[in-house]
């Protein structure tokens, strides 16, 4: 079940990623904001906002694997202590293909978004 806390985790890293294309806003004038207006196209600014909702839902997920595994590895360690370095070397390289997935994610991510 869901605690509260990870209910108010969530929300407040959904808000901060929503707000934080508004926080490097260059101060564009509203009527340039319009389509077809030369200054701004909604298509690349949906794809920024739709970056920063991606790159925060990937930093999450991969927070959330490596907390688990870390968790599963000392509850591991703790029943069986004579395992416990087979366990840690099976958490550093699970957390480190964790770690290596996020980054390319988010590589993707950022090719996406400044190719277009």
């Amino acid at each position: 079940m869901v605690g509260k806390g990870t209910i108010l985790a969530v929300s407040v890293l959904v808000l901060l990623t929503l707000l934080a294309g508004t926080s490097f806003a260059q101060g564009e004038e509203p009527e340039q904001m319009q389509p077809g207006a030369g200054g701004g196209d909604w298509g690349r600014q949906l794809l920024v906002i739709g970056a920063g909702i991606g790159s925060g839902f990937i930093i999450a997920a991969a927070a959330y694997g490596i907390s688990r595994v870390g968790a599963s590895a000392v509850e591991s360690m703790a029943r069986q202590p004579e395992a416990a370095g087979n366990i840690q070397t099976a958490m550093l390289i699970a957390a480190a293909l964790i770690e290596g997935v996020t980054f390319f994610a988010l590589i993707v991510l950022l090719i996406a978004l400044f190719r277009v």
